[in-house]
Parts: C-alpha cells; structure tokens; sequence
C-alpha cells in the first residue's frame, strides 16, 4: 500500500492466491480521501478475489470454447486417411484455432537427419527440406521444448534463410514438438504470425494439446498407408499367379473378352472342363477389375449340402439352428464390394437357386433366423462343367436363373486342342516349382551333419 499527498493505491491481489503467483493480477486500485488503511486494504483484496474470479472464470470461457472447437477438428481428422489431406487439415486448423497467418507440420526424417515441412506455401514443391538443426523448428526436435518467439525478438531469434527461401516474411511464431504416444520425436507443430498481438503461454498449452491429437492422426494415417501399400503389393503379386499361360490363339482370344469385360459388374458364366482353369480364369476377370483391391471369394457349390448351403451363402444370426452358437456373415457379405465365385453352379439344388435368384435380384440378403435386410454389392461369376442349357431342358436348373447368370459366358478349351501351350505350361510351373522348393530349403532348419 503507497500513499502520496492524498492518493491512496494498492495492488488488487486476490486473497486466495500467494504472493507472487503467476496468476496474480497486475492492476492497481488508486483512490484519492482519508480512507483508513485497513479499509482501503478490505475494499482492495475484495475486488481482487473479484478480478481473479472474472479472469478465471474468462479463462475457462475460453478454454472451453477451444476444446469445442479441437473436438470438432479432431472428428474430422478421424475421417482423414490421405496424409497430404490430413497435414492440409491440420495446418488448416491451427491457423484458425490460433488466429495465425499460417502453420505448418514438419516431419522429422531423422537418419537423413533432415526436417519436411507440409503444406509449404511459396514453396512450389509444397514441402519445405530443412536441416534437423536449422532455425527455430530445429531447436524445437532437437530439445523437445517448444517456443514462442514474440514480434520484437523475430530478429534474433528467427532464420531468415527460410523466409527468403518461401518468400515470406515471419514476424512472430509459436511452435511445439510433435511427440508420439510412445514419446518418439516426429516432428514439430508451427504456427506464424499472430494477427493480434503476441502468442500466450495460455496458446502454447493449447498448441501442445493439439500437437498430441495430430500426432496420434498422424501415425494412424501412416499405419493406414503402410497398410494399404502392403496390400496393393499383395493384390499385384496375386494378380500375376493368376496370369493365362500360353500363346495359343484360344488363349489369346480369351485374354481379349476377359480385357473387354473384366471391368464391368456384368455376371459371367464360365464353361469348360475340369481342368481347364475357370478359377483361374474367374480370378483374372476380378483381378483385371476396380473390384481388384476388395475380396475375391470362391464357393464350390457342389460340396455344399443343401441343409448348409443357406447358411453358407447368406450367413447365419446366433441359436438358428442347433450348432448355431454365434452370428456369422455369408459368403455373401464377405464378399461385399468383391466378387463371388460361385464355382460348379450346375450342382445347387432347385430350392438353392430360387434362394440365389432372389437375392440376384434384389441385392438383399437375409440371414438364416435373422430379419434384417442386409445389401450387398457383389459381382457374381459362375462356373460349370455341365451344359446348363440341357440341364434347363431337363427342368433341373432354373431357366430365370440361366438367364440372370448368362449375360456374358466363356467358353474354355481344352489342353488337347491347343497343344502349342503345352511346353509353355511345362517351364511355368517348372519355374513355380523351383520358387517354392527355393523358399521351403530357406525357411527349413539346417540339416544335422553326421560325422
């Protein structure tokens, strides 16, 4: 408490904080009579706790308003599986959320000791290579403590040498670093150019919430993608064991028909005897398809009892039937956004039919015990060594289900009418063989050694 002629002041500190606290608030209470000190000190600690409750109460206000808002960025990072589009998202946010002119993501590629800044406006690449030591980001991965650089040290604590290499003139900064869960360094989080005043300790806190958010969408994007390469390297290695072996000018026919309609949805009913490659066949049409990524599932309708095939093909919900002891998906499911090889289609009995008939149809499948109608997006291919058209005749195979399966067919030749395949065939799985004996002699124990 200071008195001057007949002024009075004293700092309006709250009674419930120490003196000295951070929080503690900086303004003074100044006013001019004879009030007696220990008044003058009642009325200056009753505004004080006053003031300390508005700017706490201020304080949460804002704090849950930025929560809201991160919620609401998290639920869109969570639908993000593209990593450009996420680091897009996510520099996107922190822009706004912080009222900056810009923020970007560096990545740290720590072997080559390097640092990828994404999005990098001016830069036209769209990333930024840095050095893991340069400028303010550098300090950043390299300590793993985060920094506030206000406008009137941009000077001595900014590199220029980025600035002049975007074209962009960086006056105050905020930047944290990007940790995973398991504490792993990958990167750091920076925001630019605060539009009204300088970044707040209060805005750091909040920086390094959202920078643990991201991190965690970060790795969850990179995981998908690894995930997703992994399985396009397997599709492809997939689609070259299903490749037709041979010159002949049968099989070069078929490789055309199969090119011209594999990327359709139109059903294919595959002829041929046993033996001359319709899964192989059925595999190409899906493989040579946009279906190509989604399952390939194959039935063999002639080892199916009738009393299982239902349940095979539409799935099943829990107590159906006696051994049904949990829900199961069909074939039909599993095969959702796929195709579904219906193999030996000759054999189904009349009841299965009518069963597959409708769900053709309608694109609907019911489980056995269950109500539910559930969608499917299935291309179906089938498959016979019979004459369906005599098996028609015969009224053993539905004529509606003929025409429903015969939209395109294929018609396999035999190894016997086209001999000059033969030798080709012979060296290809000689090769198959070779591969397979090579890995089984890598991925077996050493052989014991008698002395």
């Amino acid at each position: 408490m200071v008195r001057a002629d007949r002024w009075i002041g004293a700092a309006l500190a709250s009674r419930s904080r120490t003196r000295g606290s951070n929080n503690e608030p900086s303004q003074v209470l100044l006013l001019r009579g004879n009030l007696a000190d220990a008044a003058f000190a009642d009325i200056a600690s009753a505004l004080g706790d006053a003031l300390a409750i508005v700017i706490k109460t201020s304080s949460l206000a804002r704090r849950a308003d930025r929560l809201e808002t991160m919620l609401a960025i998290l639920r869109q990072w969570q639908q993000t599986n593209d990593m450009e589009t996420l680091l897009s998202e996510m520099a996107e946010a922190a822009t706004e959320l912080f009222d900056a002119d810009r923020a970007s993501i560096f990545l740290w590629d720590k072997p080559n000791k390097v640092i990828v800044g994404r999005p990098a406006l001016g830069v036209k690449s769209g990333e930024l290579r840095l050095a893991d030591t340069a400028g303010v980001v550098g300090q950043v991965i390299q300590t793993g403590e985060p920094r506030r650089v206000a406008e009137a040290d941009a000077a001595a604590g900014i590199d220029r040498a980025v600035d002049k290499q975007t074209g962009y003139r960086t006056k105050s900064l905020l930047c944290v670093p990007l940790n995973s869960a398991s504490g792993a360094r990958l990167g750091a989080f920076e925001v630019l150019n605060k539009k009204n005043g300088p970044f707040t300790a209060d805005e750091e806190a909040a920086l390094i919430e959202l920078a643990s958010h991201a991190a965690v969408a970060l790795e969850s994007t990179q995981q998908f993608e690894q995930l997703l390469s992994r399985h396009e390297r397997l599709v492809e290695l997939a689609a070259q064991d299903t490749l037709l072996v041979g010159d002949s000018p049968a099989i070069e026919a078929l490789r055309s028909i199969i090119h011209r309609v594999g990327n359709t949805d139109l059903a294919i009913l595959i002829l041929g005897e046993n033996g001359t490659g319709k899964e192989v066949v059925a595999r190409s049409l899906h493989y040579g398809s946009r279906r190509r990524t989604e399952p390939f599932i194959a039935v063999n309708c002639a080892a199916l009892a009738e009393t299982l095939l239902e349940s095979e093909l539409f799935g099943h919900e829990k107590g159906a039937f006696t051994d049904a002891h949990e829900s199961r998906a069909g074939k039909f499911e599993l095969a959702s956004g796929g195709t579904l090889f219906l193999d030996e289609i000759g054999d189904m009995s009349l009841a299965g039919q009518a069963k597959l008939l409708r769900v053709l149809e309608e694109k609907t499948i019911v489980r056995v015990g269950g109500s539910r109608s559930i969608h499917t997006d299935v291309r179906v291919l089938a498959a016979t060594n019979q004459n369906l058209s005599d098996l028609v005749r015969a009224k053993k195979f539905r004529q509606d289900l003929y025409f429903r399966l015969n939209v395109v067919s294929l018609e396999l030749p035999p190894l016997r009418d086209r001999g000059e395949d033969i030798m080709i065939l012979a060296e290809h799985f000689l090769r198959q063989f070779c591969r397979q004996m090579a890995a089984a002699r890598q991925n077996s124990p050493p052989m014991p050694v008698s002395v």
